[in-house]
Parts: structure tokens; C-alpha cells; sequence
């Protein structure tokens, strides 16, 4: 299940999103953002960049992929800041909730599984 979990968090290229790759600068740029933005953001608790060896900032694609959702939420449909953290909170929950969900299916399907296996041998024997 781990394997699973890893081999669906990584990207085309084999790369972790949740890697840390880009300093703000780039990150910002990337983003068509101002590199103060980004500090603000972090600030206000919308992104959490890992902090390099020296302390700088280091963002992953998958932060780089939140930024984008901040800026389309506050730039195309308008939404403040208050707004875009309870939308990201409740993104967030909701993520957590189908990985919850997905791994309690994977859970049923082993044991539906195992079910029919000692059905089909108890048939078995019992034919016999």
C-alpha cells in the first residue's frame, strides 16, 4: 500500500512533488509572482516551503502547483485571502478524506478476496 502511495505522489518524470527543488526566486517567476507574494503566503500559513541547508526557501512542484490554485482563486474568481485559506483547508480535508476512503477500499477488496479464496476451498473440499 505504501508502493501504491509513493508510485501515484510521483510525477511522469519519476520526481517527488513533494520535493524541494526551487528557490523562491524561481519559484516565484514560475508563478508570475512577486517573490514578497510567496513570503506572504508562507506567512499566512497558504504554503509551507522546506528551508534549505542555509535556511532558504525551497519550494516542491506540488507547492508550486498550490500557488497556482492561490492565484487562480484570488486573481480569476476574485476570492481574499481568508477565503482561499478555508477553500485550501477544506481541499486539504477533503484530499485526506479520499486517500482515507480509498485505502478502506483497498482494505475491503483484500478481504472480499480472501473471502471467495476460503469459499472456493471450502467448495473444493467439499465436492470431493
Amino acid at each position: 500500500m505504501v508502493e501504491e502511495s509513493v508510485a501515484r505522489n510521483t510525477v511522469a518524470g519519476g520526481v517527488d512533488p513533494e520535493e524541494p527543488l526551487y528557490m523562491i526566486g524561481v519559484a516565484a517567476k514560475l508563478c508570475d509572482l512577486h517573490p514578497q507574494t510567496l513570503r506572504t503566503y508562507e506567512r499566512l500559513g497558504l504554503i509551507r516551503p522546506a528551508r534549505g541547508p542555509n535556511g532558504n526557501r525551497m519550494y516542491s512542484q506540488a507547492d508550486i502547483e498550490r500557488l497556482r490554485q492561490i492565484q487562480r482563486l484570488t486573481q480569476e474568481l476574485g476570492v481574499n485571502l481568508a477565503g482561499v485559506e478555508v477553500i485550501l483547508n477544506l481541499l486539504d480535508k477533503m484530499e485526506k478524506m479520499r486517500q482515507e476512503m480509498e485505502a478502506e477500499i483497498q482494505r475491503m477488496r483484500r478481504l472480499v478476496e480472501e473471502q471467495a479464496r476460503r469459499l472456493e476451498n471450502y467448495s473444493n473440499s467439499s465436492t470431493r
